[in-house]
């Protein structure tokens, strides 16, 4: 019998969720050193803009690579209506889905889930890459829009807050929206 890697289960919090039940809110915001490790070292090392005076950044991005003004002389861009529709498909999918439906019950009644035959693991994965996706999306908007390029700092611990603002608006689209405007 050949013994499995553990690298696969090392950097993705559904992995570790699905197969060892850790908590993913632990695990993401563990991983977060280690993207942020990441980050510098490409600022810092191969994508760092040799004519940027020995700051840690990248290029300015080309004009084709930025997000378009919304509004002159404000940051406000076209990540605005990519978070709206975000929100909204958000919202539809666990309200008017099956899908939805499942995940609903898998995260306030395990038993009742498991009686039902709904897949926690599908439900995890499902879960977590949609989330992980979304935040993709909204770090690329910070970088693609009013930043311009990548640098050191670039998050600003937008993550923690993010799980902040997640329970306060008590893990609903709608709820969450109110909370962060």
């Amino acid at each position: 019998m050949r013994a499995r890697s553990a690298a696969p289960f090392g950097r993705d919090p559904a992995a570790l969720r699905a197969r060892f039940n850790t908590n993913e809110i632990l695990v993401s915001l563990m991983l977060v050193y280690i993207a942020q490790l990441l980050n510098s070292w490409l600022v810092f090392g191969p994508w760092k803009d040799p004519e940027g005076a020995n700051f840690p950044q990248t290029k300015m991005f080309d004009d084709s690579a930025i997000l378009p003004i919304l509004i002159e002389g404000t940051r406000l861009n076209a990540a605005l209506p990519i978070a709206i529709a975000a929100l909204i498909a958000g919202y539809l999918f666990m309200n008017r889905s099956f899908p939805g439906f499942q995940m609903q019950v898998a995260g306030q009644a395990e038993a009742a889930a498991r009686y039902a035959g709904f897949s926690a693991k599908r439900t995890i994965w499902i879960g977590l890459l949609a989330g992980g996706a979304m935040a993709g999306i909204a770090g690329m908007s910070e970088v693609g829009g009013p930043m311009g390029q990548l640098t050191e700092h670039v998050s600003q611990n937008y993550g923690f807050a993010a799980i902040i603002v997640a329970f306060v608006g008590r893990l609903n689209a709608l709820g969450i929206f109110s909370r962060a405007c």
